[in-house]
This record gives C-alpha cells, structure tokens and sequence, in this order.
C-alpha cells in the first residue's frame, strides 16, 4: 500500500505541485482557488488531496477572472495571503485585474500560474505565451520556475519558494518583519510543468496543524503630530481604525469616507463634502492629515493641493503616495497624537464642524411622519382623529418608492457588527458616503483601482472567508445571531457592476454557497455617468449609448439561471420586509431606482 503523500507512478509535476502546496500550507495558507486546465492538472490534483485529508480549503471557479477576484475577497476579509491557480495561456491575463487591485490596495495574493516549459517558447507551442513578467511591476514577487526533473533537493526546493512567496504578499522581510516598501500585495509564481503532467496521488499528507505566523511590526510608535494649526483628519479607503484613533486623540475633525474603517466616533464629521466648500469652515483649514486612500470625493483632493494649507500624507506601506498635484509636504509610516486637554480654541474648532455636519444631515432626511396633537413622543395615539391621520401618514411612509438615500440609510442600519457590508463602485457608495452616520461596522469595496470588476466574487470571497471555520477548527453554531462567523454579508451594487461580473453568480456543485445578499439598485444603467460635466453638452442619444449603457436584464431570470434566490423591493415598507428576512443562501435583492 502506498505511503501517505506519496505520488505513483513518478510524475516530477505532480511531486513538485504537492510539495510546494503543502509548504504553502504550513507556511499559513488556507485557502487556494483553482480554475481548471490542462497545464495545471497537477496542482489542481495536489490542491484536490490537501482538501481532502482538512490541509487546506478549496474553491473552484470555471473562469480565472472571477477565481482571481474570489481569492481576493478571501484574502481582504481573512488577511491571510491566498493562492489561485490557472493553467496557461490567456488563463494568466484573466487574472490581471484582480492583481492590479491587490497591488494597489496592498492584498496578499499568490498567483500561481502552470506554463510550458522553456524549450517549447517561441516557436508557437499551442496555448503558449509570455507569461513571465506578465504582470510587469504590479507583484511583489516573481518567480519563472524551470520544470521539474525528479532531483533530489526539489521538495526542499518548493518549500523555499512557498516561504518566499508568503513573506512577500505580507511584505515583510526573511526575519518575519513587515517592511514599509513595497509592503503586502500579489506574487506570481510561473511554474513549468512538462509531461506526464499529473500522476495519481496516494493518500494525501495528513493536515500540517500549522498556525499562521503574524508578522512582526518594524515600525516605531509614529512621528508627534502636535496641536497648533486648524487641523482636520481625513480617512479614506483603508485608514483603519487608528485614524479614528488618532483623530480622538489630538481632538480634530474626523472626515471618514464610508469603506475607510474609520466612520464612527465622536470627531465624525458626515457632511464633510459640503463643509469643506463652505466658507468659514473649508477656507480656514491649516492642515490636513491624510490616512488611507481617499477616492469619494473631489473636495479632499482639492483641499489638498489649496496653496496654504500643510498637507501631513501617511501609509504604513506602499510604493505610491496619497500627493493629488505634488503638493504635500510632509510623509510618514506612522503618526501619533497624545491626548491632552483641548485648548478652547481647538475645542470650539471641532465642535462646529460636528455640529454643522449633523444639522446638514438631518435637513436632508426624509420628512418624519406627520404628528398631531393626541399623539405623544412614543407615538400613542390617545385621539380618533389624530390615529387616523397618524396611521395615514405612516402607511404613506410605507408605500413611498426607494430613494437612494432611503436605500443606503436602510442598508447602513440593518448591517450589524457580525455582519460585512461590501460597496460597488458606483452612485450608491457615494450616496452612502454623503449621508449614513457614523457605525462600527466592517465594510469592505475595492477602491485600490476602483472599479466595478469582479465585485461578485469579491463580495461572495468575503462572505466565505467571515462564515467560514479554518481547517481544524470545530464546526461553529449559526443560529445565535451574535456568535462568530453567523453574519451575512451584504453587497451594495449597481445594475451594470452586478451585469459585469454575473459569471461570478455560478457556484458549481460542493462549493460553499455563503449567506451573500447582492442588493441591486437598478437604475437601468451607469447613471453614474450623468454627474459629467460633458453630460450636459453632449448629444443625448449618443452620450446614453456609449456612457448611460441602457440595459433591461430580468434579475429575476438571470437569479433563477444560476440558482439564487430574488426579491424585488419597490417600498420602504417591502425593502424594510426584505432586508428583515434571514438570508440562507445566494441571493439578490432588486431595488428599482429612478435615473
């Protein structure tokens, strides 16, 4: 009888794929997205076996852009780098945006990609191209690895490589310590593979047991930024709570985009779009400190660069800096402030900014339902007449059609802290961003490039990996609502972002399907478009057919084809109803909503 992990009769691919597999589970990798092929038949078979004896969780996708965006959604929620594996060919540029999006906002993937071996490049070997450097200088780390033989020393090899390829999709050094430049992101392993391509593996290695290995922190506690100028702090995507943090503590203005991580606290500052082109508020700024990736608003890229102001840009890593017009000043790794008591001055400072920016809001909320006298604070109502025009006004709120901001506002308060609230990029996130409050939520969008590819899978990778138990962990009990991993996540999306990535709505059989609620506004195309300046000079017809992008897909069919459930909410009442109702599965909620 075979050996445990051992592969007959001898295949060198097979070998070398289980090696290095196994060595990138030990090294802390849970996760691994594979999406079938020829070349890569051996890594898919090594990634099948690992699955098998608890090592690793697998995940299948029949298309490489929407296993790519997979794996990076379970690489943002988890924080662990995960690998997705892709035959050769044009299999390898269907990755591509997925990877320009982790290395701009700095998530840990691991492209592993099959390739023909050397000898068979340049003379048009079928499905054969130049896949080394195909991602040019968007990876940490790249690897074009000559095919393996049988020698000895390979499996030892492999391990290397794997150890390798982890430290720098988490940037950190040999030592385990996290390196500012160019910090975490996506590495590309090209590994030729030559025939026999795969060979039967007899019983997989059993699990490693191996914890995954935090990095170590290199950098100091921050440079001291003290009080003195009219300052103001702004978070944008992927500040994290410490700007919070740092906001609190030196007592400035918090203007927190909504995917920031930082949208709460008593410094929050809603409205601040309209302050900041407000006079007496904008205009006296002294200094900006700037944490995250700020991409909501044109009010903050313009403040920045505004001839006066001292401009304090900081990320913990990275290659490119936050510097709209090469204007700031200042850089820094790390920042702190030390509490202390607010001069009257500074105190007064932000407390107008808070202030201003909850009247701003509240002006702009719906009209509260109509009160009489007999109806008290409560809403008892101790009078016929009054109960009846009480009720009328509140069945009117009921039947009122869904408004963007009654969509974001009832979307921002049903998300609770086990839950994930995913944005696309389109109107409603900036709808969101303008109006809903401060929360202590997790909310997720990808906003390193912005753009609408692979949202699905991102949205539906982020709900695995937050429903999910690791390898070896006990199964965990769903039905308190509080208890870890019984969240759902949510996808705020608009119709064209859900029509880009609808190959992503295809699980096939055995693969997990999460509790994913995609929430549709359907506008019937890219209204987001229609704030162009060009908009309003361009001929109607043809700036709807090359922008607008009209579009009148049944959601309700295109749900049905792959197996989610649907609802339709055109009410408050029916969209309050719906996000009520327990997702179990797959799902879509349509909103229809006017251009």
């Amino acid at each position: 009888m075979p050996e445990p992990g051992r592969v007959t009769p001898t295949s060198p691919a097979s070998a070398s794929a289980l090696a290095l597999l196994v060595a990138l589970g030990r090294d802390g990798v849970v996760d691994l997205v594979v999406a079938p092929g020829s070349r890569s038949q051996a890594l898919a078979l090594a990634a099948a076996e690992l699955e098998r004896t608890g090592a690793v969780r697998l995940h299948v996708r029949i298309d490489e852009r929407g296993a790519a965006f997979l794996a990076l959604g379970l690489a943002i929620e988890s924080g662990r780098p995960v690998a997705v594996i892709t035959t050769s060919g044009t299999a390898v540029a269907n990755l591509h945006p997925a990877v320009l999006e982790a290395h701009h906002a700095g998530v840990p993937l691991i492209v592993i990609s099959a390739d023909r071996p050397a000898e068979l490049r340049g003379i048009r070997s079928n499905q054969t191209t130049m896949q080394p450097g195909i991602f040019a200088g968007a990876v940490r780390l790249e690897r074009d690895v000559a095919a393996p033989e049988g020698a000895a020393g390979e499996a030892d090899a492999a391990a290397r490589l794997a150890r390798d390829a982890v430290d720098a999709a988490l940037g950190r050094d040999a030592d385990g310590r996290l390196v500012s430049h160019p910090g975490p992101g996506p590495v590309h392993l090209n590994l030729q593979l030559r025939e026999p391509l795969s060979a039967v593996i007899a019983g997989g290695p059993a699990p490693a047991g191996a914890t995954f290995a935090e990095p170590v922190g290199s950098e100091g506690p921050g440079a001291l930024i003290g009080p003195g100028p009219r300052t103001v702090v702004v978070a944008g995507a992927g500040a994290g709570a410490g700007a919070e943090q740092f906001a609190r503590d030196g007592g400035w203005p918090l203007l927190a985009e909504v995917s920031s991580g930082a949208r709460f606290g008593p410094n929050l500052v809603v409205a601040y779009r309209e302050l900041l082109r407000e006079p007496g508020f904008g205009d006296e700024i002294e200094r900006v400190v700037v944490f995250g990736h700020p991409t909501l608003s044109r009010e903050v890229p313009a403040l920045v660069q505004r001839e006066g102001v001292e401009t304090i840009v900081v990320a913990p890593w990275g290659i490119e800096w936050f510097d709209p017009g090469r204007r700031a000043g200042r850089f820094e790794r790390a920042v702190r402030a030390e509490p202390q008591p607010q001069a009257d001055e500074e105190r007064a400072w932000t407390g107008r900014w808070v202030r201003a920016s909850r009247m701003l809001v509240e002006a702009g909320l719906p009209p509260a339902p109509l009160q009489r006298d007999g109806v008290d604070e409560t809403g008892h109502v101790s009078d016929y007449e009054a109960q009846r025009e009480y009720m009328k006004a509140q069945l009117a709120a009921m039947r009122a059609p869904v408004t963007r901001r009654m969509l974001v506002d009832a979307i921002w308060s049903a998300t609770w802290p086990h839950d994930r609230l995913v944005f696309g990029a389109s109107r409603l996130i900036r709808d969101a961003d303008r109006a809903v409050p401060g929360r202590r939520i997790t909310v997720h969008a990808n906003r390193g490039l912005a753009g609408i590819d692979g949202t699905v899978a991102t949205a539906v990778g982020i709900a695995i990996a937050s429903q999910s138990a690791l390898p070896g962990e006990a199964a965990v009990e769903t039905d308190a609502p509080t208890a870890a991993h019984a969240g759902v996540t949510r996808a705020l999306i608009g119709d064209l972002t859900l029509l880009h990535d609808v190959g992503s709505m295809l699980i096939g059989e055995g693969e997990p399907r999460p509790r994913v609620q995609l929430i549709v506004g359907n506008d019937g195309g890219g209204t987001i478009f229609d704030s162009l300046e060009v908009a309003a000079s361009a001929p109607a017809d043809a700036f709807d057919r090359v922008q607008f992008t009209p579009q009148q897909v049944d959601l309700a069919a295109l749900a049905a084809a792959y197996g989610w459930a649907y609802t339709r909410a055109t009410t408050r009442g029916e969209l309050d109803e719906a996000l009520g109702t327990r997702v179990d599965g797959p799902s879509i909620l349509e909103v229809p909503l006017p251009r």
